[in-house]
């Protein structure tokens, strides 16, 4: 894992502090001259692809408050480069903060454009950076850190200000929403430190009336907060003297407290209040910073290279997810083959068991298998006339008139004589076989129903021939069964005679007739 280094970089000099387990260790300082930029640079041979965070903390800062038309992407980058560019003559170290939108007859965005009045003064040293292989993450200065810290200690809207002692000097910052709209910075050096309350609330108020004047900051309006973050022995006097009225209401924390809000482990007993800042320029950077994209290439590549890292560790662990889900499973399949053969293994010990209790055959048990099977086919195509005599009992039910003298059942192929052949002395007259019945039927049951028609004139035999008919289209009732045979009592088809006696007396035999009825097997 890369390093992590912070430089602190103020006008009397700079130190560079390193990231470990238990917070920021000062490693080593250098004056803001060529001798200690020579030192530096030999002090880096030691750390190449070390991550890096400057963090300036000088009085010479510019705010400026801008607008710009409602835009996305890179033509709001664009607008935003042309703004800088107007404003500063040096660019390399000037960002833009968002203050959010205006809304009215043209939708715009406010933005705070900020830079260093002088900023040569990093060039040499960010060269330096480079050329170690040193991989700078960004620049940032404390105010900047500043929304971050509120938020730490409890402060996320509204206006308030935030003022720390640190060792370059007073460090006020004024938030508004969670965004920076201004700060400065106020020498203290030779300052009593029993004069530091009095000179905070001072200071305060002429920084309200300053940005009242430019109307960063309402003239009327409730008492905004002021965050006060003292060392611990002069947080009695800060508090005596800090006293809230209608404008300001103060508010004092000890440094210690702030540094457990913020989530330092370890503060050392003489720490000023931008060891806040530098912790949390590492745990919690903001998205602003003032280094150019040229600047911090090094660090994009490092991003890149992690997110590739991180997406090919993502994948192989995938992959030895499934690999490891797939292993179990074939694991799984391997004890059910090996179940499935132990089963079959004992069925066929069983079998063996029980096929050595059967008689000695001339045959193979293949053969008895066979015939078993064909024996079984057979049955199934084999009719019990019982269905056949209870439908034919139903249909004659229905006709009362009808005098059953015979019914002949039998399982066969249908004849010729069933297939409307004619008989010796009557007429046979062949009814039309069922609708999608098969015009060359193969085994079938057949019942042959033979009779005589009473309660009727037996020289009538039109009456007779039409009961006959009638009672033939009973056999027909279920679709199942079809004609195969009718003989009437009487031919009466067109080219027949009507000749004889025709039942002149009524002790004549009643004429006969006979119908064959059949169905397939299946």
């Amino acid at each position: 894992m890369s390093a992590k280094l912070v430089v602190y970089f103020t006008a009397n000099g700079h130190a560079l502090y390193r990231w470990g387990g238990s917070g920021l260790e000062l490693e080593s300082r250098f004056s803001p001259d060529e001798q200690g930029l020579d030192s530096f640079r030999v002090h880096l041979k030691g750390h190449r692809g070390a991550l890096v965070y400057v963090i300036a903390d000088l009085a010479g800062e510019d705010f400026h408050e801008d607008q710009i038309p409602y835009l996305r992407g890179g033509d709001r980058q664009s607008v935003i480069d042309r703004r800088l560019a107007a404003r500063y003559r040096d660019t390399r170290l000037a960002t833009a903060l968002t203050l959010g939108l205006v809304s009215g007859e043209r939708r715009s965005e406010r933005l705070l454009l900020a830079s260093f009045t002088n900023a040569q003064q990093f060039t040499d040293w960010l060269d330096a950076l480079a050329e170690s292989g040193a991989r700078l993450s960004g620049v940032y200065s404390v105010p900047l850190l500043a929304p971050a810290l509120l938020a730490r200690l409890g402060v996320r809207s509204g206006r308030a200000f935030v003022v720390s002692v640190n060792s370059t000097g007073l460090r006020q910052c004024y938030v508004e929403d969670g965004h920076l709209r201004f700060a400065r910075l106020e020498r203290i050096a030779d300052m009593a430190p029993q004069a530091l309350g009095p000179f905070v609330r001072a200071e305060m108020l002429r920084l309200v009336q300053y940005l009242g004047t430019l109307r960063a900051m309402p003239r009327e309006g409730p008492p905004v907060q002021v965050l006060v973050i003292a060392p611990a022995a002069l947080r009695a006097s800060f508090e005596q003297a800090l006293v809230s009225d209608l404008r300001l209401v103060f508010r004092t924390v000890d440094i210690n407290e702030a540094a457990q809000k913020v989530g330092i482990k370890r503060l050392p007993a003489d720490a000023s209040g931008e060891l806040l800042f530098l912790h949390l320029a590492v745990r919690s950077a903001p998205k602003e910073q003032f280094a150019r994209g040229e600047d911090r290439r090094s660090y994009f590549l490092w991003r890149l290279q992690r997110a590739i890292v991180f997406t090919g560790a993502a994948g192989f662990a995938a992959c030895l997810l499934v690999a490891g889900a797939r292993a179990y499973d074939l694991f799984s399949e391997k004890n059910q083959i090996s179940a499935l053969r132990q089963e079959a293994q004992a069925a066929v010990q069983q079998y063996e068991r029980k096929t050595a209790t059967f008689p000695v055959t001339q045959t193979t048990t293949d053969n008895l298998k066979a015939t078993v099977v064909e024996f079984t086919k057979i049955a199934g195509q084999s009719a019990s006339p019982e269905p056949a005599l209870a439908y034919l009992s139903q249909v004659v039910e229905k006709f009362p008139q009808m005098e059953i003298e015979s019914v002949q059942w039998r399982v066969g192929k249908p004849e010729g004589r069933d297939t409307g052949a004619e008989a010796p002395g009557t007429a046979a007259k062949p009814v039309a076989p069922a609708a999608g019945a098969a015009s060359a039927p193969g085994m079938m049951q057949m019942i042959e129903v033979s009779g005589h028609v009473n309660a009727t004139r037996r020289s009538d035999y039109r009456a007779i021939t039409g009961q006959v008919q009638q009672f033939a289209e009973g056999l027909r009732s279920d679709p199942s069964w079809r004609i195969l045979r009718t003989v009437l009592p009487f031919d009466v088809t067109p080219e027949g005679t009507l000749s004889g006696d025709i039942g002149l007396t009524e002790g004549t035999e009643a004429p006969r007739f006979s119908i064959t009825v059949g169905k397939v097997l299946r």
